[in-house]
């Protein structure tokens, strides 16, 4: 059995990502939460102690070659091209509508 999601926590976290949930959507939120939680549990009970710790995939011998491409230097667009196409601009930067009110 691992940690517990209760109300309180689903609440806090919609109310930090500014989300107005319903009953039934805090209901099953609850529910998904409390089983991932239960699945992290059992991948604890796992022996791992064979098991090179790794921070990226591109650690493993032999697989350097095939997980990442080659750099390679591309010309970017001219600013000024881009800039006269632009709907708004300060011609520097595009400027776009606020679309997140607090």
């Amino acid at each position: 059995m691992s940690a517990r999601v209760a109300l309180q926590d689903v609440q806090r976290v919609a109310e930090l990502a500014h989300l107005e949930l319903t009953p039934d959507e805090t209901r099953n939120m609850i529910h998904d939460l409390n089983e991932i939680l239960d699945y992290v549990a059992q991948l604890n009970e796992l022996d791992t102690g064979s098991v090179a710790p790794l921070t990226q995939i591109s650690e493993l011998e032999g697989s350097a070659d095939s997980c990442a491409r080659a750099d390679a230097v591309w010309q970017s667009l001219d600013r000024g091209t881009v800039m006269q196409q632009a709907p708004e601009t300060d011609r520097v930067f595009f400027k776009v509508p606020k679309v997140i009110e607090r």
